[in-house]
C-alpha cells in the first residue's frame, strides 16, 4: 500500500464523471484507490506492478510536464504541419515540422507515423496553451537533449514579412486619393438632410 498526495483542484480528474476515470484505473490495474478530500490518495494493491501501474497512472492525470524536461511519448496523430504526441499521462503537444529534424523536413510522415515511440523535450506553450515539443532536440537513440538546437517555433516555415508580397508600395499611402473622395461624400450627405422634411 502507498500514500500519495495530489492537488485538491486536481481530484476530479482522477475520480471523473460519475467515477468513470477511477473505476477505469481499478478495472486496469487491479489495484483499490481510495481519495480523499484533502488530496490523500491511498493505493492498495497485490502486486508490485498493480501498485505501481495505478500510481503512475494518477500521476499522469495529476501532475504538469515541465518545461524543457525530456519525455517518452508516442505518435498518435500525423498532420501536413507536424505530429501530435502522448507523452505525458493523457496529455498530447505538437511536434511542428520545423522540430521533427535537424535537416528541413517537407513531409512529417516522412520522419514519424502514428504509434512511433519518439523522445521529445517540452519546448513550452504557445499564446493558447497548447504544448509544444521537440524531437530534433532530443537524440533519439540516447535520450539526452541535444544542446544548440534553435526554438524557431511554429513560424519556423513561414517566410520572413519582407518576403511576403502584400505591401509592395503600390497601393498608395492612406491619405492621397481616399482622403480626396471622402470630403465630397460629406458634401452629398448633408445635403438631402437639409432639404428634407
Amino acid at each position: 500500500m502507498i500514500s500519495m498526495k495530489i492537488p485538491v483542484d486536481k481530484i476530479r480528474d482522477v475520480i471523473g464523471t460519475g467515477g468513470k476515470v477511477i473505476r477505469e484505473i481499478v478495472e486496469k490495474t487491479g489495484a483499490k484507490i481510495n481519495v480523499e478530500d484533502d488530496g490523500t490518495v491511498k493505493i492498495a494493491a497485490v502486486e508490485k506492478e498493480s501498485l505501481e501501474a495505478a500510481q503512475k497512472w494518477i500521476v499522469g492525470l495529476t501532475a504538469e510536464p515541465e518545461i524543457g524536461a525530456i519525455y517518452e511519448g508516442k505518435v498518435v496523430k500525423v498532420m501536413e504541419f507536424g505530429a501530435f504526441v502522448n507523452f505525458f499521462g493523457a496529455k498530447d503537444g505538437l511536434v511542428h515540422v520545423s522540430q521533427l529534424a535537424a535537416e528541413r523536413v517537407e513531409s512529417p510522415s516522412a520522419v514519424v507515423k502514428e504509434g512511433d515511440i519518439v523522445k521529445v523535450k517540452l519546448l513550452g506553450f504557445d499564446d493558447r496553451g497548447k504544448v509544444r515539443l521537440s524531437m530534433k532536440a532530443v537524440n533519439q537513440e540516447t535520450g539526452e537533449a541535444i544542446e544548440g538546437v534553435v526554438d524557431d517555433g511554429p513560424q519556423g516555415d513561414r517566410p520572413p514579412r519582407g518576403d511576403r508580397p502584400r505591401r509592395d508600395g503600390d497601393r498608395g499611402g492612406r491619405g492621397g486619393g481616399r482622403g480626396g473622395d471622402r470630403g465630397p461624400r460629406r458634401e452629398r450627405s448633408d445635403g438631402p438632410k437639409e432639404g428634407a422634411e
